[in-house]
Protein backbone atom coordinates (compact mmCIF):
# COMPACT_ATOMS: atom_id res chain seq x y z
CA UNK A 1 0.00 0.00 0.00
CA UNK A 2 1.24 3.47 -0.95
CA UNK A 3 0.17 6.88 0.33
CA UNK A 4 -0.15 10.26 -1.35
CA UNK A 5 -0.42 13.00 1.25
CA UNK A 6 -1.14 16.68 0.60
CA UNK A 7 -0.46 18.99 3.53
CA UNK A 8 -1.63 22.63 3.70
CA UNK A 9 -1.01 23.12 -0.01
CA UNK A 10 -1.10 26.70 -1.31
CA UNK A 11 -0.38 27.46 -4.96
CA UNK A 12 -0.53 30.31 -7.42
CA UNK A 13 0.00 31.04 -11.10
CA UNK A 14 1.47 34.31 -12.35
CA UNK A 15 1.13 35.72 -8.85
CA UNK A 16 -2.57 34.84 -8.60
CA UNK A 17 -3.42 32.68 -5.59
CA UNK A 18 -5.57 29.66 -6.43
CA UNK A 19 -5.15 26.98 -3.76
CA UNK A 20 -5.67 28.06 -0.16
CA UNK A 21 -4.59 25.17 2.04
CA UNK A 22 -5.46 21.75 0.60
CA UNK A 23 -5.26 18.80 2.99
CA UNK A 24 -5.91 15.34 1.59
CA UNK A 25 -4.56 11.84 2.16
CA UNK A 26 -5.07 9.06 -0.38
CA UNK A 27 -3.98 5.44 -0.27
CA UNK A 28 -3.75 2.85 -2.99
CA UNK A 29 -6.89 0.79 -3.02
CA UNK A 30 -9.01 3.95 -2.68
CA UNK A 31 -10.98 5.96 -5.22
CA UNK A 32 -11.56 9.61 -4.28
CA UNK A 33 -13.90 11.95 -6.15
CA UNK A 34 -13.30 15.72 -6.12
CA UNK A 35 -16.17 18.02 -7.05
CA UNK A 36 -16.72 21.76 -6.87
CA UNK A 37 -18.14 24.75 -8.72
CA UNK A 38 -16.32 26.35 -11.63
CA UNK A 39 -13.29 28.31 -10.45
CA UNK A 40 -12.82 26.36 -7.24
CA UNK A 41 -9.31 25.16 -8.13
CA UNK A 42 -9.89 21.55 -9.23
CA UNK A 43 -7.73 21.61 -12.38
CA UNK A 44 -5.10 23.68 -10.59
CA UNK A 45 -4.78 20.96 -7.95
CA UNK A 46 -4.43 18.31 -10.67
CA UNK A 47 -1.67 20.25 -12.41
CA UNK A 48 0.19 21.00 -9.17
CA UNK A 49 0.15 17.33 -8.17
CA UNK A 50 1.56 16.37 -11.56
CA UNK A 51 4.32 19.00 -11.38
CA UNK A 52 3.19 21.52 -14.00
CA UNK A 53 5.98 24.15 -14.16
CA UNK A 54 3.63 27.12 -14.58
CA UNK A 55 2.27 26.75 -11.05
CA UNK A 56 4.16 27.86 -7.95
CA UNK A 57 3.65 26.18 -4.59
CA UNK A 58 3.95 28.91 -1.97
CA UNK A 59 3.29 26.79 1.11
CA UNK A 60 2.71 23.16 2.05
CA UNK A 61 4.02 19.74 1.07
CA UNK A 62 3.22 16.77 -1.16
CA UNK A 63 4.44 13.40 0.08
CA UNK A 64 4.53 10.13 -1.83
CA UNK A 65 5.16 7.32 0.62
CA UNK A 66 6.72 9.79 3.03
CA UNK A 67 9.02 11.32 0.40
CA UNK A 68 8.58 15.01 -0.37
CA UNK A 69 8.17 15.23 -4.16
CA UNK A 70 7.69 19.00 -4.51
CA UNK A 71 11.16 19.45 -6.00
CA UNK A 72 10.61 16.68 -8.55
CA UNK A 73 9.65 17.74 -12.07
CA UNK A 74 6.72 16.18 -13.92
CA UNK A 75 8.87 13.45 -15.46
CA UNK A 76 10.25 12.27 -12.12
CA UNK A 77 6.79 12.26 -10.54
CA UNK A 78 5.47 10.21 -13.43
CA UNK A 79 8.22 7.62 -13.06
CA UNK A 80 7.47 7.45 -9.32
CA UNK A 81 3.83 6.61 -10.05
CA UNK A 82 1.85 9.85 -10.48
CA UNK A 83 -0.31 9.97 -13.61
CA UNK A 84 -2.43 12.85 -14.90
CA UNK A 85 -5.19 12.40 -17.48
CA UNK A 86 -5.66 15.84 -18.99
CA UNK A 87 -8.95 17.66 -19.21
CA UNK A 88 -8.05 18.69 -22.77
CA UNK A 89 -5.35 16.37 -24.22
CA UNK A 90 -3.11 18.12 -26.74
CA UNK A 91 -2.31 16.95 -30.27
CA UNK A 92 1.32 16.03 -31.04
CA UNK A 93 1.74 15.82 -34.82
CA UNK A 94 4.64 13.78 -36.18
CA UNK A 95 4.93 11.37 -33.23
CA UNK A 96 3.04 8.12 -33.44
CA UNK A 97 1.29 6.63 -30.45
CA UNK A 98 3.52 3.57 -30.65
CA UNK A 99 6.77 5.55 -30.57
CA UNK A 100 5.48 7.93 -27.90
CA UNK A 101 4.46 5.19 -25.49
CA UNK A 102 7.53 3.06 -26.26
CA UNK A 103 9.74 5.95 -25.16
CA UNK A 104 7.71 6.45 -21.98
CA UNK A 105 8.15 2.78 -21.10
CA UNK A 106 11.87 2.85 -21.90
CA UNK A 107 12.60 5.56 -19.33
CA UNK A 108 11.01 3.32 -16.71
CA UNK A 109 13.42 0.45 -17.34
CA UNK A 110 15.90 -0.34 -14.62
CA UNK A 111 19.60 -0.18 -15.40
CA UNK A 112 20.59 -3.10 -17.58
CA UNK A 113 17.00 -3.97 -18.58
CA UNK A 114 15.97 -4.12 -22.24
CA UNK A 115 12.50 -3.74 -23.66
CA UNK A 116 10.80 -6.66 -25.34
CA UNK A 117 9.41 -4.64 -28.24
CA UNK A 118 7.23 -7.42 -29.61
CA UNK A 119 5.60 -7.94 -26.19
CA UNK A 120 5.13 -4.17 -25.82
CA UNK A 121 3.33 -3.88 -29.17
CA UNK A 122 1.14 -6.87 -28.38
CA UNK A 123 0.16 -5.40 -24.99
CA UNK A 124 -0.50 -1.94 -26.42
CA UNK A 125 -2.73 -3.27 -29.18
CA UNK A 126 -4.66 -5.30 -26.62
CA UNK A 127 -5.16 -2.20 -24.45
CA UNK A 128 -6.29 -0.12 -27.44
CA UNK A 129 -8.92 -2.74 -28.19
CA UNK A 130 -9.96 -2.80 -24.53
CA UNK A 131 -10.67 0.94 -24.49
CA UNK A 132 -12.55 0.86 -27.79
CA UNK A 133 -9.85 2.07 -30.18
CA UNK A 134 -8.69 0.28 -33.32
CA UNK A 135 -5.30 -1.46 -33.20
CA UNK A 136 -4.33 0.76 -36.14
CA UNK A 137 -4.20 3.73 -33.76
CA UNK A 138 -0.72 2.57 -32.81
CA UNK A 139 0.54 4.16 -36.06
CA UNK A 140 -1.45 7.39 -35.82
CA UNK A 141 0.01 10.65 -34.57
CA UNK A 142 -0.85 11.27 -30.93
CA UNK A 143 -4.35 12.80 -30.68
CA UNK A 144 -4.10 14.37 -34.16
CA UNK A 145 -7.55 14.41 -35.71
CA UNK A 146 -9.01 12.47 -32.75
CA UNK A 147 -12.54 13.14 -31.58
CA UNK A 148 -13.01 14.25 -27.98
CA UNK A 149 -14.00 10.73 -27.00
CA UNK A 150 -11.00 9.20 -28.77
CA UNK A 151 -8.64 11.54 -26.93
CA UNK A 152 -10.12 10.51 -23.59
CA UNK A 153 -9.89 6.82 -24.52
CA UNK A 154 -6.24 7.41 -25.45
CA UNK A 155 -5.58 8.90 -22.01
CA UNK A 156 -7.17 5.82 -20.48
CA UNK A 157 -5.02 3.51 -22.61
CA UNK A 158 -1.88 5.27 -21.39
CA UNK A 159 -2.98 4.88 -17.78
CA UNK A 160 -3.64 1.16 -18.17
CA UNK A 161 -0.25 0.66 -19.84
CA UNK A 162 1.69 2.62 -17.21
CA UNK A 163 -0.15 1.16 -14.20
CA UNK A 164 0.48 4.19 -11.95
CA UNK A 165 0.16 4.10 -8.19
CA UNK A 166 -2.02 7.23 -8.28
CA UNK A 167 -4.01 8.54 -11.24
CA UNK A 168 -5.42 12.05 -11.23
CA UNK A 169 -8.26 12.08 -13.75
CA UNK A 170 -9.16 15.68 -14.62
CA UNK A 171 -12.71 15.64 -16.01
CA UNK A 172 -12.04 12.43 -17.90
CA UNK A 173 -15.79 12.10 -18.40
CA UNK A 174 -16.36 15.47 -20.09
CA UNK A 175 -17.66 15.22 -23.65
CA UNK A 176 -18.17 11.46 -23.52
CA UNK A 177 -21.29 9.71 -24.74
CA UNK A 178 -22.72 6.91 -22.64
CA UNK A 179 -20.84 4.13 -24.45
CA UNK A 180 -17.51 5.94 -24.11
CA UNK A 181 -18.24 6.64 -20.45
CA UNK A 182 -18.85 2.95 -19.82
CA UNK A 183 -15.55 2.09 -21.55
CA UNK A 184 -13.70 4.61 -19.41
CA UNK A 185 -15.25 3.24 -16.23
CA UNK A 186 -14.43 -0.33 -17.24
CA UNK A 187 -10.83 0.66 -17.92
CA UNK A 188 -10.47 2.24 -14.49
CA UNK A 189 -11.95 -0.88 -12.93
CA UNK A 190 -9.23 -3.01 -14.58
CA UNK A 191 -6.68 -1.22 -12.38
CA UNK A 192 -8.74 -0.85 -9.24
CA UNK A 193 -7.12 -2.73 -6.40
CA UNK A 194 -4.52 -2.56 -3.67
CA UNK A 195 -1.81 -1.17 -5.99
CA UNK A 196 -3.86 1.64 -7.53
CA UNK A 197 -5.51 4.77 -6.22
CA UNK A 198 -7.28 7.54 -8.08
CA UNK A 199 -8.55 11.09 -7.69
CA UNK A 200 -11.47 11.60 -10.06
CA UNK A 201 -12.10 15.30 -10.71
CA UNK A 202 -15.53 15.93 -12.16
CA UNK A 203 -18.44 18.34 -12.41
CA UNK A 204 -20.98 15.61 -12.89
CA UNK A 205 -22.57 12.82 -10.93
CA UNK A 206 -22.97 10.48 -13.89
CA UNK A 207 -19.47 9.00 -13.90
CA UNK A 208 -20.08 7.88 -10.32
CA UNK A 209 -22.96 5.75 -11.53
CA UNK A 210 -20.25 3.53 -13.02
CA UNK A 211 -17.27 4.16 -10.73
CA UNK A 212 -18.16 4.00 -7.06
CA UNK A 213 -15.85 6.32 -5.08
CA UNK A 214 -14.81 5.46 -1.55
CA UNK A 215 -14.62 9.14 -0.61
CA UNK A 216 -16.13 12.34 -2.01
CA UNK A 217 -14.66 15.82 -1.43
CA UNK A 218 -15.97 19.28 -2.29
CA UNK A 219 -13.50 21.99 -3.23
CA UNK A 220 -14.56 25.61 -2.76
CA UNK A 221 -12.40 28.73 -3.01
CA UNK A 222 -9.24 26.66 -3.13
CA UNK A 223 -9.96 24.53 -0.05
CA UNK A 224 -11.59 21.17 0.59
CA UNK A 225 -14.57 22.23 2.69
CA UNK A 226 -16.62 19.03 2.80
CA UNK A 227 -15.71 15.32 2.75
CA UNK A 228 -17.92 12.29 2.97
CA UNK A 229 -19.45 9.53 0.92
CA UNK A 230 -21.96 9.10 -1.85
CA UNK A 231 -24.49 11.18 0.09
CA UNK A 232 -22.55 14.32 -0.86
CA UNK A 233 -22.95 13.51 -4.55
CA UNK A 234 -26.68 12.96 -4.14
CA UNK A 235 -27.06 16.24 -2.27
CA UNK A 236 -25.20 18.16 -4.97
CA UNK A 237 -27.32 16.52 -7.64
CA UNK A 238 -30.49 17.60 -5.87
CA UNK A 239 -29.59 21.12 -4.73
CA UNK A 240 -26.43 22.26 -6.53
CA UNK A 241 -23.63 24.17 -4.75
CA UNK A 242 -25.75 26.85 -3.10
CA UNK A 243 -25.60 25.22 0.32
CA UNK A 244 -21.81 24.87 0.07
CA UNK A 245 -21.46 28.59 -0.61
CA UNK A 246 -23.86 29.44 2.21
CA UNK A 247 -22.03 27.24 4.74
CA UNK A 248 -18.58 28.43 3.79
CA UNK A 249 -19.19 32.03 2.78
CA UNK A 250 -16.57 33.17 5.25
CA UNK A 251 -13.76 31.28 3.54
CA UNK A 252 -11.19 33.95 2.75
CA UNK A 253 -11.36 35.07 -0.88
CA UNK A 254 -8.47 37.28 -1.94
CA UNK A 255 -8.60 39.81 -4.77
CA UNK A 256 -6.10 37.63 -6.66
CA UNK A 257 -8.36 34.60 -6.29
CA UNK A 258 -11.42 36.53 -7.49
CA UNK A 259 -9.49 37.73 -10.53
CA UNK A 260 -8.27 34.25 -11.45
CA UNK A 261 -11.72 32.74 -11.04
CA UNK A 262 -13.29 35.48 -13.16
CA UNK A 263 -10.70 34.85 -15.86
CA UNK A 264 -11.71 31.19 -15.98
CA UNK A 265 -8.15 30.00 -15.60
CA UNK A 266 -8.61 27.71 -12.62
Amino acid sequence: MKTLEIQNLHAEIEGKKILNGINLTMKTGEIHALMGPNGSGKSTLANVLAGHPDYTVTEGKIFLDGEDILEDDASKRSVKGIFLAFQAPVEIPGITIGKYLKRIMEVRLKEGERMDVAAFIKELRSILTMVGLSKDFINRYLNEGFSGGEKKRMELAQMILLKPSFAILDELDSGLDIDALRSVAAGIDTLRGENFGSLIITHYQRIMDYIKPDFVHILYQGKIVESGGRDLVDRLEETGYGWVKDMHENVEESDEYKYAAAAGGI
